[in-house]
């Protein structure tokens, strides 16, 4: 039994022997402390979130050991972390990389099925409104004045058979899914546009010089045959395993096999630009060269050498353009309206 001078640990309020309430000790009528004393206990002030004063929250961060609400927490490897604390975290760590110094993904190919994508709501489009093709195909003859058809054409198809959308998808379906986890999302998208872009570079010089005796008595059919597909891109992902499987050791013997069926279809097929492979191709290495040739350097200077081949690309169909007589370089779509 507490004695006259011992204290309730849990409340640290002195006990009478003659009990709560009773006539003993320092407490007042009906139980109560007397008038003046104040309060027994201070006020318990609840946690609350350091980013939303306004709520209360009983879990704390792992790393800071702040209140955190439940719109503020994170999920960590152990326990939970504030927004704070991930994001400070994220900028201080070091960036995963990929085998070639590309930034490191979860491994899947969004980049590759992203394309595709785009690739199948166009073919559609085309199918529903066949000006599409005429507007955004590649025609050497209106490279100057509507230079946009350098990049567009890559996204379209031949209306006329579902073959060679599925082909291509396939193709690049195979390759992305292999390549894109290696180099990293945004260089996978680099080399594939840059790729695509050389193979319409390469229709132009390759195309015979059109003269204005020629303009009168027909231009050069090259320089007017559209060009659609996703083919030259491909060739230049091609390309580019190649040279990556070379720097890791593995064999591409298989890949020669595909690649030179690929390349004769452009010569014993009629309405295949080989033009476009082959430049797809030669700009696939040089890319993949790049990449190789930095690899384990600065991410910089990757993206600066990869922009040199699009100033390389840009400069030599500026140099071929400008050889060609004034009347046929400013053709426009008008023309053939």
């Amino acid at each position: 039994m507490a004695g006259p001078h011992e204290t309730d640990e849990t409340a640290g309020i002195p006990l009478s022997n003659s009990g709560i309430g009773g006539s003993g000790g320092n407490w007042g009528p009906g139980g109560q402390p007397p008038v003046g004393t104040g309060p027994v206990n201070p006020p318990v002030v609840p946690p609350v979130c350091p980013r939303h004063p306004d709520r209360e929250s009983y879990v704390r961060c792992q790393r800071c050991g702040r209140p955190t609400c439940p719109e503020c927490q994170r999920p960590a490897a152990v326990g939970i972390q504030c927004v704070d604390c991930v994001r400070e975290a994220a900028r201080t760590s070091p960036t995963a990389r990929t085998v070639f110094g590309g930034r490191a993904t979860d491994g899947r190919p969004v980049v590759t099925l992203t394309i595709i994508g785009l690739c199948a709501v166009v073919y559609l489009l085309q199918r529903v409104a066949p000006t599409i093709t005429d507007r955004f195909s590649f025609v050497p003859a209106l490279g100057w004045t509507e230079p946009w058809r350098f990049v567009t054409a890559a996204f379209l198809h031949s209306p006329y058979t579902v073959f060679h959308i599925l082909l291509n998808m396939f193709a690049l379906w195979s390759l992305g899914q292999y390549l894109e986890p290696m180099l990293g999302r945004a260089r996978f998208a680099a080399i594939y546009l840059l790729s695509g872009i050389g193979g319409q570079v390469a229709v132009v010089l390759l195309a015979g010089s059109p003269t204005i005796v020629g303009l009168n008595t027909g231009i050069d059919e090259a320089w007017l045959t559209p060009v659609v597909g996703a083919s030259g891109a491909i060739f230049g992902l091609f390309g580019a395993l190649l040279i990556l499987n070379r720097h890791l050791g593995r064999s591409s013997a298989a890949m020669y096999v595909v690649i030179a069926i690929n390349a004769a279809f452009g010569f014993l097929y009629p309405n295949i630009s080989w033009q476009a492979h082959l430049g797809g191709f030669v700009v696939g290495l040089a890319c993949a060269g790049v990449v190789v040739a930095f690899r384990g350097r600065r991410p910089q200077l990757v993206w600066a050498a990869l922009g040199g081949i699009a100033v390389v690309l840009v400069a030599v169909t500026v140099v071929k353009y400008l050889s060609i007589p004034d009347v046929i370089r400013m053709i426009d779509s008008s023309t053939f309206s």
